[in-house]
């Protein structure tokens, strides 16, 4: 199934509440597995929402970096 995901970085810095943004088109049968592949080696939390609209929600603490990938099915 194709995707588009949107990764976002989160800031740890006190005074910084910006974020990097990256987004790309992928296709995958499974957004968790996808995630836990493309992170590996780091020491990862992972908690994952399936929205009604098909959307996948996906946030991970990847060795102490806060991060959101969101899978939106492509038709």
């Amino acid at each position: 199934m194709q995707y588009e995901m949107i990764r976002e970085i989160f800031n740890e810095c006190a005074n910084n509440q910006m974020r990097d943004v990256f987004v790309e088109e992928i296709e995958t049968e499974d957004p968790k597995k996808y995630v836990e592949e493309y992170l590996s080696g780091k020491d990862i939390e992972i908690e994952e929402d399936r929205l009604k609209n098909g959307d996948i929600i996906i946030n991970v603490n990847a060795s102490g970096l806060r991060q959101r990938f969101s899978f939106t099915p492509i038709d």
